[in-house]
């Protein structure tokens, strides 16, 4: 009876943390919704582009993700959406260097060296985010990233009083695609608890290094019924 009881308390306590782990991903969707954004047309002009860093290549293998936020990175800085591009990225030893990487394929793509600017210390998505206001002070910016990772993105900037859009990439799909959606649930329920519980920050918050950006007042404007995916 002791033993049936246990596992009624298991599944129950199970259902519960599915429960809430659907009930926070909704939320963090929901409340990031009118900032992202699909087409690159469509995205209101701002001076800087943050584009969060992926690993190139997977088994070696060109990393569908990043291809995706490359293109998309160049065809923002061409439309004249973006003056400079912000990549940030992991760079955890010499042989890995995510930010490198992304700048030497912007280069190959014609974009100026002086209007790329390199953050190495992007170990995640919340020092990505909260560098580009604390140590670059740009404080209007384009992520540039998949949509489950917009999101994520997007919230943690309102939580950080960051005026934040993002541009959606396409994203693979199949059995690849369903695990990292997965994965990505978990992911948004350490960045609530990272948010509101933990207080976490970046793990470089410095030294600083503005770049400079157009004024704020001749960026386009946050949302317009025109810009509305």
């Amino acid at each position: 009876m002791k033993a049936l009881n246990v596992i009624r308390l298991t599944a129950v306590m199970g259902l519960l943390v599915i429960g809430i782990s659907l009930l926070a991903d909704r939320w963090v969707a929901a409340s990031t919704a009118e900032r992202i954004f699909t087409e690159p047309s469509q995205v209101p002009t701002r001076s800087i582009g943050l584009v969060l860093g992926t690993s190139k290549y997977i088994a070696k293998t060109l990393n569908p993700y990043y291809e995706y936020r490359m293109e998309a990175a160049q065809q923002l800085y061409q439309l004249g959406k973006v003056n400079i591009l912000l990549v940030s990225g992991d760079n955890a030893h010499r042989s890995y260097n995510e930010p490198w990487t992304m700048k030497r394929d912007l280069l190959q793509a014609g974009i100026p060296e002086h209007d790329i600017v390199l953050d190495y210390a992007g170990f995640r998505t919340l020092d990505s985010v909260v560098r580009a206001k604390r140590v670059f002070e740009v404080n209007h910016f384009v992520i540039i990233t998949q949509k489950f990772h917009c999101e994520r993105a997007l919230f943690i900037a309102q939580s950080n009083n960051i005026d934040a859009i993002c541009l959606a990439v396409p994203e693979p799909g199949g059995l690849a695609g369903f695990k990292i959606r997965v994965r990505e649930v978990l992911a948004r329920l350490k960045a609530i608890a990272d948010v509101y519980l933990l207080n976490i920050q970046p793990r470089f918050p410095g030294p600083k290094e503005p770049i400079e950006t157009t004024p704020p007042e001749l960026e386009g404007p946050l949302i317009s019924d025109a810009d509305t995916p």
